[in-house]
């Protein structure tokens, strides 16, 4: 297992970002470049005092006011607890209380910056440790084994201090400062002590345009041992905090994104990567990435903002296509080339021997955490390209959508069975049984692909898909006189299973169309 755990970290998101260019706020412009962060794991030094327990709270509010102390009484506000989630169902429904995990303690020096860690006492092929920081009245789900590490006092949490005359910024100094923290304070100026965390984070693809765009909807999440923050960026990748801070906060980009949909895997058995930025300024930092940025973390970012625009474009003035399930999992692969809408979070069953074979070494992952979607990135360091695999899947989890399990599961076994079998030859000859599902599934998986890809990229002519037996050219060509995509995809329900049925069916909902449709059809057989 020691090889397949190294094996697998070996995949995880390393940060080297470009100098950022400047933006007119007061967010810390963030080089990256050389600055010793790792990112791998994490290495831990020696623990660390946290000043926002309640007796260390306590001990500072004496110091700084012993009379109002004698009559004020700290009550724990949060808990600061450590949880061992034993499998993918325990883990989501932590989660769905909203509950922010960590794997590694927030109360630890770190030796060396990364992004994950994985707790030595905890077997590899196991969910590690997860530490959060929960409301001191939080309900626990049945179950799921957790240990209480600190009752903590954060007093914007006490709705008691909003008139209570005790300036609790410098309370909180005061902690830090007789728990040996002082040197994580920033100096005050002009009066102020406590900044909240501001900036924005873009991405730039020059093959589209000149200029950086925003990492759309994406977690931002920060924290100085026990107080969290977090949020998403906006469509144009700005971000506010909703907690101000004294010290400077470690920040990290959690690639979840608002629509509810997830990239990658940050460890072993994580569902959803984490890039760590480090300890900046409180005020925020502004962090761009380019091409030639670190390639793991410039490929997330933009399956993130490829996944965001293909759900925000399902939907048009003309009509919908189903945009797949809101918390669809997708799975970037360093070393593999092959590419699957396998579906299985959502309860597809595929065949565990030939899911064996298509993922080789990653396949063991699956035992905790179900992929929906996996992209094979081996060889891939442009936008474009993650952008054109990805919306091939994508589309495939838009027709999922509307044809359901049974009809997926039919699919993916013949898809999964013809590329294992055929010695890796993709799709079959098309003359097998159920070639039929692959035929349709394909035919519109390219099409879009090929659609959104030259909307995005005006200036290319390429189609994708044509050297194939299911021909997508035929949508396309009927594109070309009219029958949009949304028509066509209201073609694609569960009772069409082969090319004469979808041709049959498209002819039946848009008579005024058959001679476009029959032609197009009748071109390429």
């Amino acid at each position: 297992m020691r090889n397949t755990f190294v094996f697998a970290a070996g995949f995880i998101v390393a940060l080297a970002c470009n100098p950022v260019k400047y933006f007119e706020s007061h967010s810390e412009e963030v080089d990256i470049v050389g600055d010793g962060l790792s990112h791998g794991m994490i290495v831990l030094g020696q623990q660390l005092e946290d000043p926002y327990s309640v007796e260390n709270m306590t001990k500072a509010l004496n110091a700084l006011y012993p009379t109002k102390a004698a009559s004020t009484e700290l009550v724990a506000t949060h808990l600061y607890v450590r949880l061992l989630p034993q499998d993918e169902e325990q883990f989501a429904s932590i989660e769905a209380l909203g509950v922010e995990m960590l794997d590694h303690p927030v109360d630890f020096e770190i030796v060396q910056e990364g992004d994950y860690y994985h707790d030595p006492s905890v077997p590899e092929e196991d969910i590690t440790w997860q530490y959060a920081v929960v409301d001191y009245n939080f309900k626990f789900p049945e179950g799921v084994r957790y240990e209480v590490l600190d009752r903590c006092y954060l007093s914007e949490s006490d709705p008691s201090t909003k008139a209570d005359g005790i300036d609790w910024e410098a309370v909180e100094r005061e902690a830090f400062k007789i728990t040996g923290n002082e040197d994580m304070l920033v100096p005050q100026t002009k009066g102020r002590t406590k900044y909240t965390p501001e900036g924005r984070i873009t991405i730039y693809d020059p093959a589209y345009s000149d200029e950086p765009f925003g990492l759309a909807e994406a977690r931002i999440s920060c924290n100085v041992f026990v107080k969290f923050a977090r949020c998403f960026t906006d469509s144009q990748g700005n971000y506010q905090m909703n907690k101000a801070f004294a010290a400077n906060p470690r920040y990290r980009i959690v690639f979840k994104n608002k629509k509810g949909f997830s990239i990658g895997l940050n460890t072993i058995l994580f569902p959803a990567s984490v890039s760590t930025l480090g300890c900046c300024s409180p005020q925020g930092i502004n962090v761009e990435v380019g091409p030639s940025s670190n390639r793991m973390l410039f490929l997330r970012c933009a399956a993130n903002n490829t996944a965001w625009e293909y759900y925000e474009k399902c939907s048009t003035s003309a009509g919908t296509i189903s945009t797949p399930p809101s918390n669809l999992r997708i799975w970037l692969f360093r070393t593999l080339k092959v590419s699957s809408c396998i579906m299985m979070q959502q309860g597809v069953g595929v065949d565990g021997t030939l899911i064996g074979e298509l993922l080789g070494e990653y396949a063991f992952i699956v035992k905790k955490f179900l992929p929906d979607i996996t992209v094979g990135i081996k060889g891939l360091s442009d936008y474009a390209s993650i952008y054109s695999l990805l919306t091939h899947e994508l589309a495939h989890a838009s027709h999922y959508s509307q044809v359901g399990n049974a009809w997926w599961q039919i699919l993916e076994n013949f898809s999964v069975n013809s590329f294992v079998t055929s010695g890796f030859v993709t799709y079959g000859a098309g003359t097998e049984k159920n070639h039929g599902y692959c035929e349709v599934a394909e035919m519109w998986a390219y099409y879009v692909q090929t659609k959104f890809y030259r909307e995005r990229y005006p200036d290319s002519d390429v189609m994708f898909g044509t050297s194939y037996w299911f021909y997508p050219q035929i949508l396309w060509y009927m594109d070309e006189r009219g029958l949009t995509r949304i028509k066509i995809f209201g073609a694609l329900v569960a009772t069409v299973t082969d090319r004469d049925q979808f041709r049959e069916r498209l002819v039946s909902l848009y008579p005024e169309s058959k001679m476009s449709i029959l032609l197009a059809f009748n071109r390429y057989k």
